[in-house]
């Protein structure tokens, strides 16, 4: 940008596309670029912690009291404060200056926050911007070399330049959300999704600042308070152990009602009131195993913490105590979905409305997952058991322990190992180890055909050999007799329930075809669900204007 840039001392310097502003070292903000671009005045006497720009957009935290102001086009313009209070920056074990005041306020008792760093002599001999960026540094004529100054200035470059790498990134996701509040992205019934944990690319900024703070802890070493300090799960609640073992008996066999994806679930209430279902992970002698179920349980915290979904199980809170793993939930009344079509004597399913209705909150949730979750997640372990009912009949996902952050659109997700539940799992993921979307829809489809015949997903057939419920039933399906092949639990279907039976025969053998690119979008399938439950739900009108247009 051909414009007069500042000649001034900055300890932060932010470049927009044809803009920039600097933080200057007492705070104050300066900004210049083309078409007379400045700092808006009602903003020239506020003190600034960080600065980011993204495009033509600018940030910056107020030193005062957090709050995050935005400026650079009309709508930020006219609207300068975007959040009243945010959190400063990362939350990390050291600081190589000194901690922002207050920093005990937005982390857990062994982090904290740091302020830029401005070391001896800096003031003294500050950074000159120009034209050309900052002027490399001045040359003494002495003959004595001095090598502690340079070494120190460099150093101050390099960890103010690394600090605020790490905070330009909570604040340009704040911009992101603020951004697509106000243009109208999609946002569904959602709450924090502010992706956490990310591993940082090799060479990064980043990963320079992880270099300098240590390695990496493992998974063993990660504790829930520290892991929700980065972002996520505000509103839970940390119990007691005391409590837990109070309500559960000692996790007693009596309130044991099933096991999960990392332990066992236990059926308890609490002093107010409160139905809840608690998993408990399980201790194991094997190191690998346990760390496997160590990344389940912070699977589940993590993503449970981060998405609010009326079809997605709630998560009340979690418990840290030594090497106890607790989760606490929702307690669903009516059981799994499985029970239903395999257990129980009697079940509430026992009509065609209903079970396309449980089908319909399901896709409904997992459609959450895929289409509105920001990054999406993949669920990998669709089943009929981690469909929960409640008394109404409604239905929600759960047991998130295997869940993944979904990969960019229009690529694949390389796991290192495939994992689900045999007869659910998609062969392609299986054969190929490629994780998509489709993989949840391939096991949902098992699923609905559970729904319609009442036969597991593997189950034997006359002779006592296994069998798979998509390759039985499919070719029925395909056939136009999917009759042959109902649950004889359900009463037969009437003309207008065989209709919208049928719709939901084939949409389940579309979702499990082999190749992920034939098979439908969660979006799509819930379309089709919603219009087979709505001519399940249909009246037929036999009025004489009905029967004289037919004639």
């Amino acid at each position: 940008m051909v414009v007069e840039k500042p000649v001034d001392q900055f300890k932060s310097l932010a470049l927009g596309d044809t803009r920039g502003c600097g933080l200057r070292v007492n705070g104050k903000v300066v900004c210049w670029g083309e078409n007379g671009f400045s700092l808006p005045s009602t903003l020239s006497d506020i003190s600034f912690e960080t600065l980011e720009a993204k495009q033509d957009i600018f940030c910056g935290i107020a030193t005062s009291n957090y709050s995050l102001f935005c400026w650079g086009n009309e709508i930020f313009n006219s609207n300068l404060v975007v959040f009243e209070e945010v959190v400063p920056g990362p939350c990390t074990i050291s600081c190589p200056c000194a901690p922002l005041d207050n920093y005990a306020k937005f982390c857990a008792q062994e982090l904290m926050i740091c302020e830029h760093c401005v070391w001896p002599g800096f003031g003294q001999n500050p950074p000159i911007v120009n034209g050309s960026g900052p002027s490399p540094p001045s040359v003494s004529p002495q003959p004595t070399p001095m090598p502690s100054q340079w070494n120190t200035r460099n150093v101050a470059f390099l960890v103010v330049g690394c600090v605020g790498s790490l905070m330009m990134l909570s604040v340009l996701v704040i911009m992101f959300l603020k951004y697509c509040k106000i243009r109208g992205c999609r946002v569904h019934d959602s709450g924090r999704l502010d992706e956490v944990g990310t591993p940082p690319q090799q060479g990064s900024q980043a990963s320079q600042v992880q270099d300098q703070l240590g390695p990496h802890p493992s998974i063993l070493e990660k504790r829930p308070s520290k892991f929700l300090s980065m972002g996520n799960g505000g509103h839970l609640e940390e119990f007691s152990l005391q409590v837990l073992l109070l309500v559960t008996n000692n996790f007693s066999e009596e309130h044991k009602i099933g096991t999960g994806s990392f332990g066992s679930v236990y059926h308890a209430t609490l002093d107010d009131g409160r139905e809840v279902a608690i998993k408990r992970a399980e201790a194991s002698a094997s190191s690998s195993y346990a760390e496997d179920k160590d990344s389940a349980f912070l699977n589940e915290l993590d993503f449970l913490s981060r998405l609010n979904h009326k079809n997605l199980v709630t998560l009340f809170g979690y418990c840290e105590d030594n090497n106890e793993r607790v989760l606490v939930f929702e307690y669903m009344n009516n059981g799994t979905l499985h029970d239903h079509l395999h257990k129980l004597e009697t079940s509430s399913l026992i009509s065609w409305t209903a079970r396309i209705k449980v089908a319909l909150d399901a896709a409904r949730g997992i459609e959450y997952l895929h289409e509105y979750a920001v990054p999406a997640v993949i669920h990998r372990d669709i089943k009929s058991s981690n469909i929960l009912l409640d008394t109404n009949g409604n239905a929600k996902v759960s047991d998130f322990g295997l869940s993944l952050m979904g990969p960019q659109e229009d690529e694949s997700h390389l796991s290192l190992r495939a994992a689900g539940t045999v007869g659910y799992m998609d062969p392609e993921y299986y054969r190929l180890q490629q994780l998509t979307t489709k993989s949840d829809v391939y096991s949902f489809g098992v699923m609905m055909l559970e729904l319609l015949s009442g036969y597991k997903a593997i189950h034997k057939n006359e002779n006592g050999v296994p069998r798979n419920v998509v390759d039985f039933v499919v070719p029925y399906i395909v056939q136009d007799e999917i009759h042959r092949v109902l649950d004889g639990r359900v009463p037969p279907p009437t003309p207008f329930e065989i209709e919208a039976v049928s719709y939901v025969g084939y949409l389940a053998a579309d979702c499990t075809t082999l190749e992920g690119r034939d098979r439908p979008t969660m979006t799509e399938i819930v379309n089709n669900l919603e219009r087979a439950l709505q001519a399940c739900l249909t009246t037929p009108n036999f009025s004489r204007s009905n029967t004289d247009s037919s004639t």
